[in-house]
């Protein structure tokens, strides 16, 4: 998933097996970096191969299960044509990401590239009337003239949960999105989301028949009767497409792991290591095992994650519920940073108004994904008491938490970071 390595002869050898069908299956082996790299910027189109696809929604368009997620720096170019050479026809970018000039010279250099992939761009409109002058700010800023699908970014941030609904809801946003899908520039619309109260919006927005795709923050454990999952329910009988998004981080999945992850994953999670998959590709069959995902976005920053990640697409195989289970167990034990299950739930058995979900993935961004600025940025505009914890019970947050986030390690780190 969103993971970085995990240092140590423990991980290269439970992953041995998987990284030689990775090769196989994409014509790289690790010791042949250079020249996959080489491949990875100049081989044909034609010729890479891609990777299992699933529709996404009624869009009838068949998207592959993996997306590429943002990356920044400098490695951007390489792993963009990385991942195309490896299979990817996904790819997810960002006004906010920085990202869209990447692509913009990436088609200019290989025009071909952009009839063959699926783009996801997302900006953040305040009113529906807003977005068709973001599509063409968008546009012109990827060098290309039709975006594939168009998402209004972290929808729900800056709006209350009425306000949300209405928006993507209403007769505006219906007429803006006919004018927008009409005039060719963006084929589909709908929108992203990891706002605690995502379940009612995204509902909402199924009922509504409106957008043609959402972008969720999610695990594959939800609790079946949570409102989110209810929520996927009615997307999947309204027929909108879903791609799952920031599924895991933790202090066994970042940048700097602490313990050994594999440890508990063979203790827990017999199965995976039978079939061969790291704790991230388990993780991925486990979302794959949901047919309501269409897709899998996942900021893949170098070619290791690259190959783990295609090759647990090729070697998808559902999960039973019970390896699932185990799965969600192990991960809890290692200890996460960020709940993608949020609903708030923690903070009203803290008795706080502080966002402790929205705290928690700000350190999430800073310390794992690269994003400081972003995160002290989105801190910032945090009010006052939305940041106060000081008074907060804790203990009672992690009990109720659904992943059990040791919030009274957690906070501390967000002040000392962010603040």
């Amino acid at each position: 998933m969103d993971q970085d390595k995990i240092n140590g002869a423990d991980r290269r050898a439970f992953l041995q097996a998987g990284a030689i069908a990775a090769a196989a299956a994409s014509g790289l082996t690790r010791s042949g970096e250079a020249h996959a790299q080489a491949q990875a910027i100049t081989e044909p189109a034609q010729k890479s191969p891609e990777i299992p696809r699933r529709k996404l929604g009624k869009t009838g368009v068949e998207i592959t299960m993996l997306d590429q997620g943002a990356v920044r720096g400098a490695s951007l170019d390489r792993v963009l044509r990385f991942s195309f050479a490896a299979g990817v026809r996904t790819f997810d970018t960002a006004k906010i990401y920085g990202s869209e000039p990447n692509f913009k010279a990436w088609f200019e250099k290989s025009p071909e590239v952009r009839k063959q992939i699926f783009l996801v761009t997302k900006d953040s409109p305040r009113t529906p009337g807003q977005m068709l002058k973001m599509v063409d700010e968008r546009l012109a800023t990827l060098g290309t003239d039709y975006i594939d699908l168009f998402f209004v970014h972290g929808f729900g941030d800056h709006h209350s949960v009425d306000d949300a609904i209405k928006f993507i809801a209403g007769d505006e946003f219906k007429e803006v999105a006919d004018k927008i899908r009409k005039s060719g520039k963006a084929k589909f619309l709908g929108f992203s989301s990891h706002n605690k109260n995502r379940a009612p919006i995204i509902q909402a927005a199924a009922e509504a028949g409106i957008v043609d795709a959402i972008m969720l923050q999610y695990t594959p454990w939800l609790e079946k009767d949570s409102a989110l999952n209810k929520a996927l329910d009615v997307c999947w009988k309204k027929n909108v497409g879903l791609i799952s998004m920031k599924q895991i981080a933790g202090r066994g999945f970042g940048d700097q792991p602490k313990g050994n992850i594999l440890d508990e994953v063979v203790r827990r999670v017999p199965t995976l290591a039978e079939k061969k998959l790291s704790p991230f590709q388990g993780l991925l069959h486990a979302i794959w095992t949901d047919e309501r995902i269409s897709s899998v976005c996942v900021s893949m920053r170098n070619t290791d994650q690259i190959r783990e990640n295609t090759d647990a697409a090729r070697r998808f195989e559902p999960l039973k519920t019970a390896d699932i289970h185990q799965l969600r167990d192990a991960f809890i034990a290692q200890g996460q940073m960020m709940c993608a299950d949020c609903d708030g739930r923690c903070a009203v058995a803290a008795g706080t108004k502080a966002e402790l979900g929205d705290l928690t993935r700000y350190l999430t961004y800073h310390q794992h994904h690269g994003l400081r600025a972003d995160a002290r940025r989105q801190y910032a505009e945090l009010s006052a008491e939305a940041r106060d914890w000081s008074n907060a019970d804790l203990a009672a947050a992690q009990e109720a938490c659904p992943n059990k986030l040791d919030f009274a390690k957690l906070l501390p780190e967000v002040d000392r970071r962010l603040a």
